[in-house]
């Protein structure tokens, strides 16, 4: 299958952002055998904080919804940048976190924002299995967050 993710992502008016460094003791993109792990990232544009409060109190479902495909933007530099689209047999796996108000229920909606973006762009090697992950607080005050592993070609 040769598909060609920049030119997806082209075609829907989206482009990859910087990457953002690490904010601590761990690598962006750690490689084990053909097995890419993407460390989280949020919504941050070119180092521009973005999306920041709880999910159904300063944040809307709609805005979550960009939030977490800004975030799997993010991934997707990361995986050009450190492995390179060529490389990518496929995505695995995507852990989507959120901070929320007591009473807005809608994560599956805004996890949809990475999970339509990664299929868009990647096409057949963008479907993956999810989980979703309520919590307390993530750093910076985000509303979310996103980790990825990927099968890559081996060298």
């Amino acid at each position: 299958m040769n598909i060609d993710p920049k030119k997806n992502l082209a075609a829907l008016g989206l482009e990859l952002p910087e990457v953002s460094t690490p904010g601590g003791n761990y690598v962006s993109v750690n490689i084990r055998e053909n097995i890419a792990y993407v460390a989280i990232q949020f919504p941050i544009r070119n180092e521009a904080y973005l999306h920041q409060g709880r999910l159904g109190d300063e944040i809307t479902s709609e805005q979550g919804y960009e939030a977490m495909e800004l975030c799997a933007l993010n991934v997707l530099a990361q995986m050009d940048k450190k492995v390179g689209f060529d490389h990518i047999i496929g995505l695995n796996h995507i852990d989507a976190y959120f901070q929320s108000g007591d009473d807005w229920d809608e994560s599956p909606k805004v996890v949809n924002g990475a999970s339509d973006l990664f299929v868009k762009v990647l096409e057949e090697k963008g479907k993956h299995s999810r989980s979703i992950f309520g919590v307390h607080k993530l750093p910076r005050n985000f509303s979310v967050g996103l980790t990825a592993s990927f099968t890559i070609k081996s060298e």
